[in-house]
């Protein structure tokens, strides 16, 4: 078995994370208004993570810190990389790759596309047992905007139902359908 296929399946659980963040300069920012998902730090959510051997669901949920809010993405492995379904309009190809036992990388697979001038955040994860720790640099139209530092730990090996600290409460589907992203688009073409 690949690196990426034992990461992806050292990923499968619920996971409780707190997400903080520093400006370019080092500060700590109390609200992001460049990120995917303008908003609030610190702040929490559940994380819930499926993968089959092929398939990749990822589902977070916000507990805490931020309004209430549900973003799913999926993926499939082929030829040892993890491809992401397209994030929405003018996205480029998010790819998952391994660097070794325990740690991935989430990111576009070229730095070309137009769109990764616009919006650029590579996601670097680490996992370790039932803890996990993820982090990010986001550049906006060029700019180095942030840098994101998530510590998370499993709760749950237990995907099958959503968790009682789900504030959509334990009813329901754990995975919402996939969201999609208008960061990519150039003004005037979002959907």
């Amino acid at each position: 078995m690949s690196t990426l296929i034992d990461n992806l399946h050292s990923l499968r659980g619920v996971w409780r994370e707190e997400l903080s963040a520093v400006d370019e300069n080092g500060a700590a920012i109390s609200h992001d208004p460049h990120g995917g998902v303008p908003g609030a730090f610190p702040y929490e959510v559940l994380v819930y993570i499926d993968f089959d051997g092929t398939r990749f669901a990822q589902t977070t949920v916000v507990l805490s810190g931020r309004e209430q809010a549900v973003r799913t993405f999926e993926a499939t492995v082929k030829d040892d990389v993890l491809e992401f379904v397209p994030l929405g309009p003018g996205a480029p190809r998010i790819v998952g790759v391994s660097q070794g036992p325990g740690a991935l990388w989430f990111v576009a697979d070229t730095v070309a596309a137009e769109a990764i001038q616009r919006y650029a955040e590579p996601d670097f994860i680490r996992i370790d047992g039932d803890r996990r720790w993820r982090h990010t640099v986001l550049w906006r139209n060029g700019a180095l905007r942030r840098f994101l530092m998530v510590r998370g730990h499993r709760i749950s090996a237990d995907t099958s139902q959503r968790h009682g600290l789900d504030p959509r409460g334990v009813d329901g589907p754990v995975h919402d359908l996939r969201s999609e992203v208008d960061i990519y688009a150039a003004k005037g073409k979002s959907s």
